[in-house]
């Protein structure tokens, strides 16, 4: 039976996609497929001299739906680059001149299972971003990451304790209504069927 993470390589370039599909066939870990089997692909492993506006639009096509994860490996990542990567969800990063066959193979197996692959170097400029997003940009506005504001996440927390309704708003010093469009305003925005849902939703990301 074949084995392997099935993965699929995207490059403009033959002669680039030559040289990571032969590295990566060579692989156990790794299966290549082609074009015509995308829909089965794993990961897809895209490459390019930068992120630019057609790469981005492959990244955008192959990470459609329920397709790929998506390796990034780039001649060109700078910070405006991380954060682009980011915001099309792409889970691993590699410069070109990083990516031998087990750097390829590491970030395609971390990338697989949902976890990311960034250079170190970056990462510490990433976390920089995030913070001061979350400092100039969400908190003056009551927001933080989650999706979710203090208030909202204090009801949240109290539902799941067993409060109901009147007890929430006794606690926190709301009137029920108050509350009750808490909730409402969460299972609308986050597309969830009702409070239970909504906590079950909060527990399973670790918002509350």
């Amino acid at each position: 039976m074949t084995s392997g993470i099935t993965t699929y390589v995207h490059c403009s370039d033959p002669i680039s996609l030559a040289g990571v599909v032969s590295q990566l066939r060579a692989r156990p870990e790794v299966r290549i497929i082609e074009k015509p089997s995308l829909d089965d692909a794993v990961v897809a492993v895209v490459v390019a001299d930068q992120l630019d506006d057609e790469t981005a639009r492959v990244i955008r096509t192959l990470s459609r739906g329920d397709r790929s994860r998506i390796v990034l490996v780039a001649s060109l990542i700078d910070e405006s680059a991380l954060v682009v990567a980011a915001e099309l969800g792409v889970g691993g990063l590699l410069r070109r001149c990083d990516a031998t066959g087990d750097a390829m193979v590491r970030a395609i197996k971390r990338v697989a299972v949902g976890e990311g692959e960034v250079p170190p170097d970056l990462l510490g400029r990433l976390l920089e971003q995030v913070g001061r997003l979350q400092r100039q940009v969400l908190a003056p506005r009551g927001l933080a990451f989650s999706g979710l504001t203090p208030r909202e996440t204090e009801v949240l927390r109290l539902v799941a304790e067993g409060h109901d309704t009147s007890e929430i708003a006794s606690r926190m010093c709301y009137s029920q209504r108050t509350v009750k469009n808490v909730l409402h305003d969460v299972t609308t925005r986050l597309q969830l069927k009702n409070r239970t849902h909504a906590v079950a939703y909060a527990m399973r990301e670790g918002l509350i």
